[in-house]
């Protein structure tokens, strides 16, 4: 699979941690030519700089801006057009991780959860199309060359309120996932999800401080016994970019050491 990506162009975002930083590093592995895009420069250039030391067939680059802007976003895709000149692959694995009063409208954070985790995706989504689009028709190219893969998770399908604006963003991105896929199929361009589960990061941990140990609470509920790692969640998407899933879109692939298939729903989710 890692050389269906040879010399792929590819930007990731949310790329100077986490799971986008962990995806970001098995394309460049897979060979691929990657734009590591995210708000935090001094963290981005510093991954970047670790990324190309490691020896890979790829390379990365970095880009730095807010891509809530819909000039950023202009500016990362002529930027990768102008390193690359194509652009096979998009991950948005960039995303916002927290916690509201549900019943408080001054302090639920819906508002800035929707225009991180779901505007901004659906807006780069849309200029990336188009030229995927493009690239597309001029080529000829094989139709399953190109995809989209959205970072979801599975608080999309469970309840809890104080994670309230995360799991309708989570929700809706699911839902802009398929949408796009049916609005692409005509392209041969796939566009799928990950959600992902049963992982532990900083940010979790800062949105549930008043549990002790939280990442215990979390092998507690997940059958395989174990938390999942950034780099578990990265192989996933990998492999929704590459041609061993010619056939998938649409799909929203469940990533959680089994979470998913326990009760009860107040259990700790990630």
């Amino acid at each position: 699979m890692a050389n269906d990506l040879q010399g792929k162009s590819v930007i990731v975002t949310g790329a100077a941690n986490g799971i986008g930083l962990a995806a970001a590093r098995l394309f460049v592995k897979a060979g691929a030519s990657v734009i590591m895009a995210d708000h935090d420069e001094e963290k981005l250039d510093a991954e970047v700089d670790s990324v190309n030391g490691l020896g890979f067939d790829g390379s990365a680059r970095a880009f730095c801006g807010d891509l809530r802007e819909k000039l950023t976003m202009t500016n990362l895709m002529a930027e990768t057009l102008d390193a690359n000149d194509n652009l096979h692959v998009l991950v948005n694995a960039a995303r916002l991780l927290v916690t509201g009063d549900p019943l408080d409208p001054a302090e639920d954070r819906i508002e800035e959860i929707l225009e991180q985790n779901v505007v901004s995706t659906l807006r780069l989504s849309q200029v990336a199309a188009k030229r995927m689009v493009r690239f597309a028709k001029e080529e000829g190219a094989d139709r399953a060359d190109r995809a989209i893969i959205n970072l979801s998770s599975i608080l999309g399908q469970r309840s809890l309120p104080r994670f309230l604006a995360f799991a309708v963003g989570a929700a809706a991105l699911d839902q802009v996932t398929r949408s796009l896929a049916v609005a692409l199929s005509d392209f041969g361009i796939r566009v799928n999800a990950v959600a992902a589960g049963g992982i532990y990061g900083n940010s979790l941990g800062k949105s549930m401080p008043e549990v002790d140990d939280l990442p215990d609470a979390i092998r507690e509920v997940v059958p395989l016994g174990r938390l999942g790692e950034f780099s578990e969640i990265g192989e996933s998407i990998l492999f929704l970019a590459s041609p061993a899933s010619r056939f998938t879109t649409g799909q929203i692939l469940t990533v959680d050491g089994g979470r998913m298939l326990l009760d009860p729903l107040e259990a700790t989710a990630g």
